[in-house]
């Protein structure tokens, strides 16, 4: 029997090891590629509206690089609780803090997987030297009184979503004030900026608001109402406060004692006799 040469076997065996080592590389390119695109649509939904790559600052920091100049670990660590890692004095998120007017990034509520997948995407985007200046959206001309129509719920959103003072208020805004589930609202332009409001607005990519909100999207005119009111309320501050709902509720108040004791005045001597009145009989 005839036996195979080393000669012929070695060609073979290195075209063997090139196909299996080929093939992993474009399995594996394949899969980081799709990780990549899923990691883009949760950024999408979660992050734009106070993130760019490469389109300069909005609420919080431009995201181009970052898992470069950034430790990976405290990458993950901050997108899963941003809230615990200030808590805890990080010296990092702390600076973050303070540079972006006190705002406290949310949990976008992500699973393990899901950060590694954004993580991955923002890995896959080409780094530039010049930033692309921030990417607003286009709003039709917003109407202030209309947006706080919105707000307090005398107008219905097209899409039926709870109006806003349900979880939230604004100084001088309704006389019994809003909800307290979520942040008081009236300096909202001042941390956020317009451009930054303006794609929360359009995204709403605050967890506790996505159950409620879900396929309930504000509509570009709602958007731009809502963003008009917010900056009439932020330029009017605490006026309104101090010259609608504190009066009433004062005047409220003391109306309410004068009542009080116009009814003692005049049921306190009939009780005051009738008790008069029992004793002498039992005595």
């Amino acid at each position: 029997m005839e036996k195979s040469h080393p000669r012929k076997i070695f060609p073979i065996l290195i075209l063997f090891i090139l196909f299996i080592t080929s093939t992993t590389s474009l399995v594996w390119a394949s899969s980081s590629s799709q990780t990549a695109d899923e990691g883009k649509t949760i950024f999408e939904e979660r992050c734009a509206a106070c993130h760019t790559i490469g389109g300069g600052d909005l609420v919080g920091p431009d995201l181009q690089g970052v898992t470069q100049h950034r430790d990976r670990q405290w990458l993950i660590n901050f997108i899963d609780d941003p809230a615990k890692m200030i808590a805890d004095g990080d010296p990092i998120a702390t600076d973050l803090l303070n540079e972006y007017n006190e705002v406290t990034m949310p949990s976008p509520g992500l699973t393990s997987a899901e950060i590694e997948q954004v993580l991955t995407y923002l890995e896959s985007q080409p780094t530039t030297d010049q930033p692309q200046g921030e990417q607003a959206q286009s709003l039709p001309q917003g109407d202030s009184a209309r947006g706080e129509n919105l707000f307090t719920g005398q107008i219905t959103l097209q899409k039926g979503g709870i109006p806003c003072m349900g979880c939230h208020s604004v100084d001088g805004v309704g006389q019994y004030g809003g909800g307290n589930l979520g942040p008081d609202l009236t300096h909202v332009l001042q941390r956020y900026g317009q451009t930054g409001l303006a794609n929360a607005l359009g995204t709403l990519p605050f967890p506790t608001m996505q159950g409620p909100y879900a396929n309930k999207a504000l509509t570009p005119q709602e958007q731009a109402d809502l963003l008009a009111f917010f900056e009439q309320a932020d330029a009017q501050g605490t006026e309104n406060q101090a010259a609608t709902f504190t009066p009433w509720f004062w005047g409220a108040g003391l109306a309410g004692v004068l009542v009080l004791f116009s009814v003692m005045a005049i049921f306190w001597p009939r009780q005051r006799m009738s008790i008069s009145e029992n004793l002498r009989r039992q005595s």
